[in-house]
């Protein structure tokens, strides 16, 4: 029986999780030592010591199978990485075995095994053999039906993914309108969709917005009213004017178009992260370093 002083120590050497560390110590017979160098060997340890840095950067990607598909992304610390082969072999390992699982959620989809190996643990094998945190941030997966059609576009290598589910079939026009949604960076669907909290917190810009402009109190009202109305015309994808044919929005492409347009999921990599400032200079350094 392993101590628990024992697992404590080793931990805070290591960095590695609990559970990691008893296992080391029932591997070596309870030497520290020796389980330092198990869990090195193991490539625990060294991905320990990264789980607090940044993965802000990486790649998204798309794949289909018939009547399912999937976005995820994958992060990693730097750029350089995101472009090597292992890198880019573990995003297609683990799309593929997402894509093939009937995960919904993160948590679901880190227990998902591929040959014999948890995605969670296919993730820190690669963070201690590549040399950086890598982090998988999220999936969506989405099914369909035979009479609808996915239309998916990777922008830049996969800087920016979008997939988007129709009722009908226009490969084209579903393909321009995925195209689109890269660029237009829409938060929603249509204006059904809009939550009113979001609502509330932009009339209560504009409403300020409008009042320090000097506006008068009795047609600020009808002022944040149509203000909202351009604001739809910006989150909303349906609402958006088609940046191919900017005379017509996406519901008018839609309908002549015989097109439905039900989901949509637009990924780019590192949105939302708060990146760790480095020069170009200080990352290359680092590169050669590992």
């Amino acid at each position: 029986m392993v101590k628990a002083s024992l697992v404590k120590e080793l931990r805070s050497i290591t960095g590695a999780g609990m559970m990691d560390c008893k296992k080391a110590l029932d591997e070596t017979n309870g030497s520290v030592d020796l389980a330092i160098d198990w869990l090195r060997e193991n490539g625990i340890a060294k991905a320990a010591k990264k789980g607090d840095r940044v993965a802000a950067e990486g790649l998204t990607k798309i794949a289909v199978n018939e009547n399912k598909a999937i976005v995820i992304e994958l992060n990693s610390e730097t750029d350089f990485v995101a472009k090597n082969e292992q890198f880019l072999d573990l995003l297609n390992t683990i799309t593929n075995g997402l894509l093939d699982s009937d995960a919904q959620t993160l948590e679901e989809g880190l227990k998902v095994e591929v040959n014999g190996q948890k995605i969670k643990d296919l993730i820190t094998s690669g963070t201690a053999t590549i040399g950086e945190k890598i982090n998988l941030r999220r999936f969506k997966a989405y099914t369909k039906d035979e009479n609808q059609m996915f239309a998916a576009y990777s922008h830049m290598g996969g800087q920016i993914s979008t997939l988007l589910v129709f009722d009908g079939d226009n490969q084209d026009v579903g393909k321009q309108i995925a195209m689109h949604t890269a660029a237009s960076k829409p938060l929603f669907l249509n204006i059904d969709q809009v939550d009113s909290t979001t609502i509330d917190k932009e009339k209560e810009i504009l409403k300020n917005e409008a009042l320090n402009e000097g506006k008068p109190a009795n047609i600020v009202e009808k002022m944040v009213e149509g203000r909202i109305r351009k604001y739809y015309e910006e989150i909303c994808l349906v609402e958006q004017l088609f940046v191919i044919d900017t005379d017509k929005k996406i519901k008018q492409v839609l309908k002549e178009n015989n097109l439905n347009l039900t989901n949509f999921i637009r990924y780019e990599v590192g949105e939302g992260i708060e990146k760790n400032q480095i020069s170009f200079v200080d990352e290359v350094a680092q590169q050669v370093k590992k």
